[in-house]
């Protein structure tokens, strides 16, 4: 077994402080010490290498109410850099931009033409939300399966498609664009912040104007040899359309119980094929019909599957895959930025 030589060793334990002053905000070197077990002259050097690359610097002191020397305290520097993360829909996209820290930094939202210019429009939205300046990362969401080995998107009905809309953004904005399914990106918000939070293996079922699937499995998003891993709207039931079956006039007057009858026809795909153990009703559908949809669908769930499974509503606030986007844009800024 090889141990690490003294550049490693310096480069992990840049990354665990760093790590611990986003997690927790501005520390004091003892607490540093205290929370990475490392030794004082270790951490010193930790500090003065870190504020020499521009990642940390003073952020005030602690015990400023008491009598006796003050520690300062470190924090990041959040300007470091910044991210934005698109949700290109049908209709519109909306755009998040944070900073390194995560910070919110800017938001844009504009509305699609019949035939626009796709490029042209997400990137003048960027920029509108990041206000002068430049993200690091841009991370998109879009309808549509997206070859993991090429990144070209399929027809998705967005007005303006074009396959290549990852290239044609990096050339108008000067920066690393991934471009990721909607609905992937909705799971990677509900797997860190949402009613996935915690666990290693789940289901995301998107019911929102179209009809998706996400598969977290062993802790990572799994998308499949050709991007389409989950895509539970591709289903026929009777002749028709999973998705068909769930759109919106599709449903209008509907009791609760039917619409849960419906929508459990393609959890219990997903149960019987990968049994995940949880499932989570995200899309606007899934957030509006709560508790009470998800409770109707896992007890016909019940009746249909062996195998346990739980089924959730979701609950990441605001635009799931507008948030995955931007943890997304995180984690990648960090691990180039941080090391």
């Amino acid at each position: 077994m090889k141990t690490a030589d003294p550049t490693m060793a310096r480069a992990i334990n840049d990354r665990l402080a760093l790590d611990l002053l986003l997690e927790r905000g501005p520390l004091t070197a003892p607490q540093l010490r205290a929370l990475t077990g490392l030794s004082r002259p270790t951490v010193s050097d930790l500090i003065e290498r870190l504020r020499a690359a521009g990642l940390i610097e003073v952020a005030g002191v602690a015990g400023a109410d008491r009598r006796g020397p003050n520690a300062r305290l470190y924090g990041l520097v959040a300007d470091r850099a910044h991210v934005a993360g698109v949700d290109l829909r049908r209709d519109a996209v909306r755009v998040s931009v944070a900073d390194i820290a995560g910070n919110p930094a800017g938001e844009a939202s504009r509305p699609l033409p019949p035939a626009p210019d796709l490029a042209a429009v997400v990137a003048a939205a960027v920029t509108e939300a990041a206000g002068g300046r430049v993200p690091h990362t841009v991370v998109l969401g879009t309808p549509g399966l997206i070859d993991p080995h090429t990144g070209l998107a399929s027809e998705s009905g967005v007005p303006g498609h074009r396959p290549d809309l990852g290239a044609a953004l990096r050339h108008r904005l000067g920066a690393p664009v991934l471009v990721e399914n909607e609905v992937n990106l909705g799971a990677v918000a509900e797997h860190r912040e949402g009613a996935a939070a915690g666990r290693d293996d789940f289901a995301l079922l998107w019911l929102d104007d179209g009809v998706g699937g996400a598969l977290v499995l062993d802790g990572r998003l799994r998308r499949g040899a050709s991007g389409g891993a989950g895509e539970v709207g591709l289903l026929k039931f009777g002749g028709a359309n999973f998705c068909d079956l769930l759109d919106e006039r599709a449903v209008a007057g509907l009791g609760d119980r039917v619409v849960a009858a419906r929508i459990a026809k393609a959890v219990f795909v997903l149960v019987a094929v990968l049994d995940p153990g949880l499932v989570v009703l995200g899309g606007a559908l899934g957030r509006a019909g709560g508790d009470r949809l998800a409770g109707l669908v896992g007890e016909r769930l019940g009746e249909l599957s062996p195998a346990a499974a739980e089924v959730r509503a979701s609950l990441v606030e605001g635009d799931a895959v507008l948030r995955g986007a931007v943890l997304t844009a995180l984690d990648l800024v960090r691990d180039d930025v941080f090391g």
